[in-house]
């Protein structure tokens, strides 16, 4: 791939989805894009990047995205947010939220679908304590391929032993062939919706939680703060805003806070935020959570 034509990938891809492609990220590139080259019969990364120049189609743009933007995920990747969802901010949720009885998340770079499927699995645990409660949990994604794939719940051996607990396998997955599929059950309280983090969001109202890890790192500084511009409204007084590790808020966002008992959990002060309660948004369903056991210690 000549400098030229790399240089022209990367300005689509962050016109398009934000990305920030280093120079070092290259090698990704041609792998990538050379995989969608045979799949669409096109001879090159040459010819490819010719036919984006020319033509301009926005299916092949929408292709290329999605090829450069597609990250590997896991069930109950790096185990300890889903911990502090579990032992802190569901509590917390659940009392604040217990005239209401209702609550929503938000996964806001779901991939595969695997941190929404997480999240409801431990919902679930919770059983007969959440009996008449409106569970809502919305996994967005800018792939309408990969968001495919999160809908039908089908994993691999390989994608399926990478971090789910043998319980939950057992608990919530059919065998389907040779991979292993989501229980309807589980699949029914995730609803899956395509978006890009760089555009509005007001549709889909506000949320007690947000997900948003392992995105931030891929987007330069501005492209960061536009983004936690455009979440931090979309969430309740006092919601919990959720980052990877690796990930920070600060000199970015000046309306979360950061806890300082749980590294990656940010709050959303009631003192900052629009006093507009949690409700689902027009076209977005309230699931609703049928009992089962009690959760786990």
């Amino acid at each position: 791939m000549t400098e030229a034509d790399f240089a022209f990938l990367r300005l689509l891809l962050q016109q398009r989805s934000g990305l920030s492609l280093t120079a070092d990220k290259r090698y990704l590139a041609e792998s990538r894009l050379g995989i969608l080259c045979r799949r669409r019969g096109i001879a090159d990364l040459e010819a490819l990047v010719r036919q984006l120049r020319l033509s301009r189609d926005p299916g092949l743009e929408s292709a290329v995205v999605d090829a450069m933007t597609t990250n590997e995920t896991l069930f109950f990747r790096d185990q300890t947010p889903f911990n502090l969802f579990r032992d802190v901010i569901l509590p917390e949720r659940l009392a604040a939220n217990a005239a209401s009885r209702s609550l929503r998340i938000w996964c806001a770079a779901v991939s595969s679908g695997q941190e929404a499927y997480s999240l409801a699995m431990l919902i679930d645990e919770l059983g007969d304590r959440l009996a008449g409660w409106k569970i809502e949990i919305l996994g967005t994604d800018i792939s309408s391929e990969i968001l495919e794939k999160a809908r039908a719940g089908i994993y691999s051996q390989f994608e399926i032993q990478r971090g789910l607990p043998i319980q939950m396998l057992l608990k919530h997955f059919q065998q389907v062939g040779d991979k292993w599929q989501v229980s309807q059950r589980i699949r029914s309280m995730v609803e899956f919706k395509p978006h890009n983090l760089l555009e509005r969001n007001d549709p889909f109202g506000r949320f007690d939680v947000i997900f948003c890890r392992n995105v931030l790192i891929y987007f330069d500084v501005p492209t960061k703060v536009k983004v936690l511009e455009l979440l931090t409204p979309r969430l309740v007084p006092d919601g919990a805003f959720v980052l990877g590790a690796a990930e920070t808020v600060l000199g970015l966002a000046t309306k979360l806070t950061c806890d300082p008992q749980h590294r990656g959990l940010y709050r959303h002060p009631a003192m900052t935020a629009a006093p507009l309660a949690s409700s689902p948004a027009p076209g977005l369903r309230p699931r609703p959570v049928v009992a089962v056991s009690a959760l786990r210690g």
